[in-house]
This record gives C-alpha cells, sequence and structure tokens, in this order.
C-alpha cells in the first residue's frame, strides 16, 4: 500500500534547520527525521533563501504557508461550461454547497468542492456576491413584543403533545406553515412545508386573516392524498384561530409552538429565509404576481437539498408518495 505523504510541519524544519547547519547531508537527515530523501532535498530547494542559499526553519515555514494559501486561491474553475453553470444556478437560489454537490452527482470525476467557488465568487467574479444567502444581510435579535395581544386560539394543543412520528420525521405527510407579511400592503404569504421531503406550498393572500388563511391552506392541500396531509404544525399567531376548519376540510390535526418558540417549526421558518432571498423585506406582495409565486415555489421544488442527499423535494415527495400508494 503507498504510503500517504503529510506535508512537513514546524517542528520538522527546525530540524531539518539544525541538523543541516551542523553538516548532516540529505539522505541523513531523512533518516532521523523518517521521511524520504526526495522530500528533505525538495524542502530545501523550495524553501532555502534565494539569495543566500541558506535554510532558515521561520522562514521556511512562513514560505510554505503562503504557498499553500496561494493554491488555496488558484482558479478551480476553469471550464467555461463549470462557470455558467455556478452562475446559472446562483441567480435561482441554489447555495455553493448545493452546486458542488450537483455537479459531484453528475460527473464523478468532477470534484469542486464549495469553497473554491466561493473563492471564484469573491476573487473572480464579486457581482455574484448578491446572490449569496448572507450577501449584505444583518441579524437582529428577535424580541417579543410585551403588548401583544393572547389570541386565545380554540382547542390548541401544543406541540409537546406532538406524536414522536412527527418529531423525528419518521411518517410522511406532516407539514409546517406560516404567514410571511410585508409592511409595505396587507397582502401576505401562506406557506407551508412537509418535513420529510421540504416539499413547499406558497399562496398568496389579500390579507393575513384566519378565513383567508386557513382557506388558501386547503385549497393548496385538498388535492393530496390523506396520507400527504395528515397534520399542521402553526406558531401562535391569529391567522391560525381557524386550525379546526382546517382539520375538518382536510381530516388532518393541528398542533402549535410554545409562545416565542418558532424556531419549534425550523423547516417553514428556515423556507421562508429562502422566499426572502426571491422576496426581499420592504417588498410589496401586493405587486407580485400570482406567477411569479407560482415560479418561486417552482425554483425550490426543484431545487436540490444537502439534507436530502441533494435531491429535489419533488423527488423524494414523489418517492414518499409512491411507496405508500403502493
Amino acid at each position: 500500500m503507498k504510503k500517504q505523504y503529510k506535508q512537513l510541519t514546524s517542528d520538522e524544519r527546525d530540524l531539518i534547520a539544525i541538523h543541516y547547519a551542523n553538516g548532516f547531508n540529505i539522505s541523513d537527515i531523512a533518516k532521523m527525521l523518517n521521511r524520504n530523501k526526495s522530500t528533505i532535498s525538495r524542502e530545501l530547494t523550495r524553501n532555502s533563501s534565494k539569495s543566500s542559499k541558506v535554510y532558515l526553519s521561520q522562514q521556511a515555514q512562513k514560505r510554505a504557508q503562503k504557498r499553500k494559501q496561494q493554491a488555496a486561491m488558484k482558479e478551480e474553475l476553469k471550464c467555461h461550461k463549470i462557470r455558467n453553470f455556478v452562475k446559472n444556478k446562483l441567480k435561482i437560489g441554489w447555495t455553493p454547497e448545493i452546486i458542488a454537490g450537483e455537479l459531484a452527482l453528475d460527473s464523478k470525476n468532477l470534484n469542486i468542492s464549495h469553497e473554491s467557488i466561493y473563492l471564484y465568487i469573491y476573487k473572480k467574479r464579486p457581482d455574484l456576491v448578491q446572490y449569496l444567502a448572507r450577501s449584505h444581510k444583518k441579524r437582529f435579535k428577535r424580541v417579543p413584543k410585551s403588548n401583544k395581544k393572547n389570541n386565545r386560539i380554540p382547542n390548541r394543543v401544543s406541540i409537546d403533545q406532538r406524536p414522536q412520528e412527527i418529531n423525528d420525521r419518521s411518517e410522511f405527510g406532516h407539514w409546517e406553515s406560516d404567514a410571511i407579511v410585508s409592511k409595505q400592503s396587507k397582502v401576505s404569504l401562506a406557506v407551508s412545508i412537509e418535513r420529510i421531503s421540504k416539499l413547499v406550498k406558497i399562496k398568496k393572500i389579500k390579507q393575513n386573516k384566519a378565513n383567508l388563511f386557513s382557506r388558501a391552506i386547503i385549497r393548496r392541500m385538498k388535492p393530496l392524498p390523506p396520507y400527504a396531509r395528515r397534520s399542521f404544525t402553526y406558531d401562535n399567531g391569529s391567522e391560525n384561530v381557524l386550525h379546526e376548519f382546517i382539520n375538518d376540510e382536510l381530516n388532518s390535526d393541528s398542533y402549535f409552538c410554545n409562545p416565542y418558540h418558532s424556531w419549534e417549526k425550523g423547516s417553514v421558518e428556515n423556507v421562508n429565509g429562502l422566499i426572502r432571498r426571491f422576496l426581499p423585506k420592504k417588498t410589496d406582495f401586493a405587486k407580485i404576481t400570482h406567477k411569479r409565486i407560482k415560479e418561486i415555489e417552482f425554483l425550490l421544488n426543484n431545487r436540490p437539498r444537502k439534507c436530502l442527499g441533494f435531491k429535489t423535494p419533488v423527488q423524494v415527495f414523489l418517492e414518499q408518495s409512491v411507496a405508500l400508494a403502493n
């Protein structure tokens, strides 16, 4: 079995400097360090001072580190076809990690890391930074408003009572739902995501009211078979007070996060962030067409996800549906 090469450490470079200064030849130094003599020879040639030919371990270590950094910064995306692929997928919301995973699946001989894509973007194509998930974004700590009214959701069942098969995502057909609002108008988005496949449903509604929100969910979920719409998990927003109406129409169950614990429905919170990449804050949803909403939904559902082994939500949803239908 071929012995794997390991780069010289700073301690090894100290020993090389000492032994070399004391007159030991390359073969002797290689034996003392249990290294191949070609490794020692290459080290002395590459990292000795060009003017004096003296080998100093600290200078050698700095040269080696600099060479390693420069190698990492070399353009990895040498193929024009790959560069175009990266550019096009970034513009429809794919992350460098997803792009790298998709390229690896398409071509086993092609191994481009997501770090290489990031380097390409920041060093060669800064115009593409705007398409990265966290470009020019600031995170603010969410503080619950003390004057927020208690919505008194009738027959509310806590998420703490949600069955284990939903919590561990071992059963298909359980959803998380939320509303995305805009301060620019009353129009909002009703968003639902299936917990296993990550399939998302988005519906534009005129106002974030319970009757409109509940009907939007029913309209999007009614065509699905019963095993694909078993339950919904909500937060405690006033738009969810008609959850029992949804359950009656869809023969489903409903569960609610603990107050101010929106992270308990992390899947829909995450997809809301993805939607915001297409529709940033301060976007007036009234000016966004239903056609554009469908386009965003299509892009999200056909976007490979790392958590799905780089399959798309549509692929996983269909796999789950076919398995249960047979």
